[in-house]
């Protein structure tokens, strides 16, 4: 699933493409996503001006003058940036045609993803507004994840997950900054003290840096806005290496099952 740092190389590399740049027009293939794609959706977006491209946790924003379009990746989904009349494919549900003669092309063959709309502040958007603070930026501090902690006994893996505790932090990435951080992922949030969640807060920002640095990873279908994967998994600590040596004291790296997910972890490095 594409998680923040894979949505996030997306943006940056759409926005020089984009923000300046006028929709032409909007070709629906496939309406049936996560959420079914309006049928006014097109009538809506033709002729809009784009004035910038954001993110907020998973989700993309297309400032459109007029309104927003939201953007989710869903489990498998790209959004990338090809020559105008490039030939679709089975899976390739939505197009934004341009005035520059290129389009941006909504890739999804599971169809978990999402084409919607907010006509004023999408972060009012019911699937926006209860969004917690973004990890990269200064309200995310381990004051705040000491007192979002506090008094809950799920295991900290979990809580990382959740997006009213940090935003945008799946799970590739939970459990790689655990390791960094050196924290077991069975451990309760309750037992985090100030000075381990201060740690972890600083393990969430180096781990997510370091992903977008790297465009992201590639496990199944992502790939970036020009067609090409990302390489951070060459660089997994822990992630989809059980029985491999600990890149630190070489002790096999152990996994269980979290929530359903997969957790990895070294049993000496991580209390």
């Amino acid at each position: 699933m594409p998680e923040l740092p894979e949505v996030e190389t997306t943006r940056r590399g759409l926005a020089p493409c984009l923000t300046g740049n006028t929709i032409q027009q909007l070709i629906v293939r496939e309406r049936r996503l996560r959420w079914p794609v309006a049928k006014q959706l097109a009538r809506r977006v033709d002729g809009a001006p784009i004035r910038a491209v954001e993110r907020r946790g998973k989700y993309l924003l297309l400032d459109c003058s007029r309104g927003w379009l939201i953007v989710h990746l869903g489990m498998s989904g790209s959004l990338r940036l090809l020559p105008g009349g490039t030939p679709a494919g089975k899976h390739d549900h939505v197009d934004i045609l341009l005035a520059s003669g290129d389009l941006v092309r909504l890739t999804d063959p599971r169809r978990f993803g999402a084409l919607l709309w907010a006509g004023a502040d999408p972060l009012k958007h019911p699937l926006l507004a209860r969004l917690a603070p973004e990890p990269l930026e200064p309200g995310f501090s381990g004051e705040w994840l000491h007192a979002r902690l506090a008094g809950r006994s799920a295991p900290v893996k979990s809580l990382l997950m959740a997006s009213h505790i940090v935003t945008g932090v799946g799970n590739i990435y939970a459990n790689e900054a655990l390791f960094r951080a050196g924290i077991s992922p069975r451990t309760p949030g309750r037992r985090l003290s100030l000075e381990r969640c201060r740690r972890l807060v600083q393990a969430i920002r180096d781990t997510l840096s370091a992903a977008i640095a790297a465009g992201g990873s590639s496990l199944r279908d992502f790939v970036g806005s020009d067609g090409q994967p990302g390489y951070f998994q060459q660089h997994y600590l822990v992630y989809d290496r059980a029985g491999e040596p600990c890149r630190t004291c070489g002790t096999p790296i152990r996994t269980l099952r979290q929530a359903q997910r997969a957790s990895y972890y070294c049993p000496r490095c991580q209390r």
